[in-house]
């Protein structure tokens, strides 16, 4: 079927066509000066085929523009329903973002429900762990304190307080792995006895540990003066820096003090949780 630029121009070529052979047989009369009846007459059976070619030439643009006028109806109808169609569409579509923007909303506060459910779950979890925590450490304080005076009453103070933790405290605080651990260290020289609570040596140190159930300012003393003798009875220890260690299960504020201006560490329970020295930082600052 033939577009309506295709019919007008059609129509166009029609009529310039006319007008060009009219002016033509004009041209003709006027030059020739002719006016036979003869030619009258073939001048008038031209007009009349002219006429029913351009009656021909107008029903046919009139039905162009008829099946045109239809098509562009055709054209609307349709484009009507798709646009209800695409109406219709965006209304569903619309319909489900409200759905959806609903769900998510509710969706939202029950996720923040939960989340403040969990929030309050864990703040009571955390509140009865840091109560069962310190029943623990009360617990603990107190089978220490028990053990501590068990060990004391049965003479095992270094074997059950001061063995355990030896080995740790010394690596925490002098980097010492012990390569050589003993306890009631008995030496004989000269018929002279020399007893040491315990040893332990590292590669370059060697701890004299000596351990008393209540320590005294005497006990200080004579530790301190004992430890003057230790490379006389332990000569194979000689090179290596003596430390020493006064064991104990707790410790009178004015004994730290006193054994850390005499240059000797005091070991016990640090407020009853676990065995440490007590005055490493006096000790090596003097």
């Amino acid at each position: 079927m033939q577009t309506v630029e295709e019919r007008v121009s059609r129509l166009e070529k029609l009529l310039e066509d006319f007008i060009i052979s009219v002016g033509i047989e004009f041209n003709k009369l006027y030059n020739s000066q002719m006016r036979t009846e003869a030619e009258l007459r073939e001048f008038k059976e031209e007009m009349r085929k002219f006429r029913e070619e351009s009656e021909r030439d107008r029903k046919a643009l009139h039905e162009e523009m008829r099946e045109f006028k239809e098509e562009m109806r055709k054209f609307r109808e349709e484009s009507e329903r798709d646009r209800k169609a695409l109406h219709e569409e965006m209304r569903e579509f619309k319909e489900e973002m409200r759905k959806f923007r609903e769900e998510s909303e509710r969706d939202r506060k029950a996720l923040h429900e939960e989340m403040r459910e969990f929030k309050e779950e864990m703040r009571e979890f955390k509140e009865e762990m840091k109560e069962f925590k310190r029943r623990q450490e009360e617990e603990n304080k107190r089978k220490n304190k028990e053990w501590s005076e068990l060990a004391k009453k049965m003479g095992t103070l270094y074997e059950d307080l001061i063995a355990p933790a030896i080995r740790p405290v010394l690596k925490k605080y002098f980097n010492c792995e012990v390569i050589l651990e003993g306890q009631r260290m008995f030496r004989r020289k000269d018929g002279e006895d020399y007893e040491v609570d315990a040893i332990a040596a590292c590669e370059d140190k060697v701890f004299m540990i000596e351990v008393r159930a209540t320590p005294r300012i005497n006990y200080v003393d004579e530790i301190k003066e004992k430890a003057q003798r230790f490379f006389e009875f332990f000569p194979e220890f000689k090179g290596k820096k003596l430390h020493i260690i006064l064991g104990s299960i707790t410790f009178p504020e004015n004994i730290i003090k006193y054994s850390s201006k005499q240059g000797i560490y005091v070991m016990g329970w640090r407020e009853w949780e676990y065995m440490d020295i007590l005055n490493f930082e006096e000790v090596k600052e003097v």
